[in-house]
């Protein structure tokens, strides 16, 4: 694929119902989109909100399809996904990931894509009052056009 073909679309990720500071036996819990390996822009687990914005890179695949490309971007094409990593971060001390949860590009709506702009919107706390973990997908996740 070449890089000409690239296109941005800007995401917003919008999070609320977060599971508190504490829990599941986890303390300093805070939340935070992937880029590569590293979270980025944490929130505490005790927020009212969790907010995150960035661009991703739409790119045309040889069959036809869209294809996601980017440092937030992760898994294989065709299966391509954000994580919101979820670890505890005491004070003074690093990030220590513990569970992450997938939003899967492929819900993007393609207005939203063939606009250049979209936004998720979800709660973070699991059935069991946990943090949020494993494959997200609609409606737990609603991806409308920005």
């Amino acid at each position: 694929m070449s890089t000409a073909a690239r296109t941005p679309l800007a995401l917003r990720i919008v999070a609320d119902d977060l599971p508190g500071r504490a829990c599941g036996g986890y303390e300093n819990v805070h939340v935070a989109v992937q880029r590569g390996r590293e979270p980025e822009g944490a929130v505490p687990g005790d927020a009212a909100e969790a907010a995150w914005e960035f661009t991703v890179d739409t790119v045309l695949a040889p069959d036809g399809t869209r294809d996601f490309r980017g440092p937030h971007v992760h898994g294989r094409r065709g299966a391509r996904f954000l994580y919101l990593t979820w670890g505890e971060w005491p004070p003074g001390g690093t990030f220590t990931m513990f569970r992450r949860a997938k939003l899967f590009l492929d819900d993007l709506p393609a207005p939203a894509v063939e606009g250049g702009a979209a936004e998720a919107r979800l709660g973070l706390t699991d059935a069991c009052g946990l943090p949020l973990c494993a494959a997200v997908r609609p409606p737990r996740v609603r991806w409308t056009t920005r």
